[in-house]
């Protein structure tokens, strides 16, 4: 639209006859800073004071309006219509391998949104015996439908 090397008409002339400021042509937003992917547990005076000290002219206020960008998402929360199970394991001595598994689901804060990791693990040896990761929770429980929370094999 604007040509900055034409040879009649400067950027402030083009600028005019499109009828834009000429400083909305020469802006260049700043792109977000990536420390809350570094540091995802920093609260917002925390935040801010690491982001002062690497040099970034900001305020709590600006902080606090963009943190909740990031907010965690409560995957602990049942859903409506869930059978809830009895907790079958409470007097079970675990002393071998592959005698309980269980699962659980984690987030992963990335740019834009989450990625959802399913685990599943033997409890006796904490080694993890499968994993899947997933951009939506939906999919990522499918993984843990037939083993859903804690249970034997």
């Amino acid at each position: 639209m604007i040509e900055p090397n034409h040879p009649q008409l400067s950027i402030g002339q083009q600028c005019k006859l499109l009828s834009i400021a000429r400083s909305s042509f020469c802006y260049e937003p700043k792109g977000e800073t990536e420390q809350f992917l570094e540091t995802p547990f920093f609260g917002v005076q925390q935040m801010t004071w690491h982001l002062r000290n690497d040099g970034h002219l900001v305020n709590e206020k600006r902080i606090r309006r963009l943190m909740p960008i990031y907010q965690k998402p409560n995957t602990s929360r049942p859903v409506k219509g869930h059978k809830t199970y009895p907790y079958l394991l409470r007097r079970l001595r675990v002393d071998r391998p592959n005698q309980v598994w269980c699962s659980d689901i984690t987030y992963l804060p990335m740019r834009r949104g989450f990625l959802y990791l399913v685990a599943i693990m033997d409890w006796y040896t904490r080694k993890v015996l499968s994993w899947r990761i997933s951009n939506t929770l939906e999919d990522a429980s499918l993984t843990t439908s037939s083993s859903r929370g804690c249970g034997a094999p």
